[in-house]
Formats: structure tokens, sequence, C-alpha cells
């Protein structure tokens, strides 16, 4: 492991792109269209990624991310999930 400014990186984590570094995808462009309030679509994304760690299971074959908020994110865009 490498200590940068107090923080412990691990070398042996490899990441294949810059698509997982943060999270960068689904935009927040592509999320505005999906509900007409944010606040709704914040509680969606939580509920679902809620559900998502107690099942471990995911609407989508592949996804971009792999923490449970992003997938939900993903789920949302891709419409697998309705935000009323």
């Amino acid at each position: 492991m490498t200590k940068v400014k107090g923080l412990m990186i691990n070398n042996q984590l490899k990441i294949g792109s810059n698509d997982r570094e943060g999270m960068r995808y689904p935009a927040i462009d592509e999320l505005s269209s999906k509900a007409d309030s944010k606040y709704r679509l914040v509680i969606a994304v939580a509920e679902r990624a809620k559900e998502i760690n107690e099942t471990k299971k995911s609407y989508l074959e592949y996804t971009s991310n792999y923490k449970a908020i992003g997938i939900a994110l993903e789920e949302i865009v891709a419409d697998l999930i309705t935000v009323k």
C-alpha cells in the first residue's frame, strides 16, 4: 500500500477504465428527465439501493458501477425502474 496525503491507496486495485472513477455514470442530464422532482429521484434511488444491498440482485446483466447507488441510478436510466 502507498500512503498519499493521509490516505491509503491499495496498489493491487486495478480499474479497467476511467468510467468507474467517482460517480460519473449515469450523468445528471440523463437522470433529470426521469423524475419530476430531484427529491423523488433521490428517494427512489435510495429505496432501490437498499433493495439491491439486501437481495444482491440487479435488473441489469452488466453494470458500470459496483456500488448499490450507482447500480440503482443505472437501472433508472435504463427505464427498468420508474420514478413516480
